[in-house]
């Protein structure tokens, strides 16, 4: 097995067992730099990291996503026709955002290591 793989999967695994840590970081969204302790600053920035090591990995999910989104909401036909379009452009969006967030894990932005748009993660619902 060659090391991309098992990169992904540690990224996609860290990413997962972060999102819950993620949620309950939602519970005070208006932390700054200024009112935080170190610990909350730098699992913010882990938080970060994760996110977007997981939406780089995993940003091609949004292809077969939206297609299953678009169908369950209007139909088939517009599904297998507007689905594939929509997964298209998520896809670049979510991996741009991942490769902006692993490069930016650092710096509080947007808010305090907030998601760039919601969901964070391919896997939860919208």
């Amino acid at each position: 097995m060659s090391v991309k793989p098992i990169f992904c999967m540690v990224a996609i695994l860290y990413a997962i067992i972060l999102s819950g840590a993620h949620d309950m970081a939602r519970a005070d969204d208006y932390r700054t730099l200024e009112d935080a302790s170190p610990q909350e600053v730098v699992d913010g920035m882990a938080t970060k990291a994760a996110r977007g090591l997981a939406n780089t990995a995993t940003g091609w999910l949004e292809l077969p996503k939206q297609i299953y989104m678009t169908i369950k909401e209007d139909g088939y036909a517009k599904g297998l026709t507007i689905g594939p379009l929509k997964g298209i452009g998520m896809t670049m969006v979510r991996t741009v955002s991942g490769v902006a967030e692993t490069a930016t894990f650092f710096i509080a932005f947007p808010g305090f290591y907030d998601p760039y748009f919601d969901p964070a993660f391919v896997w939860q619902k919208e």
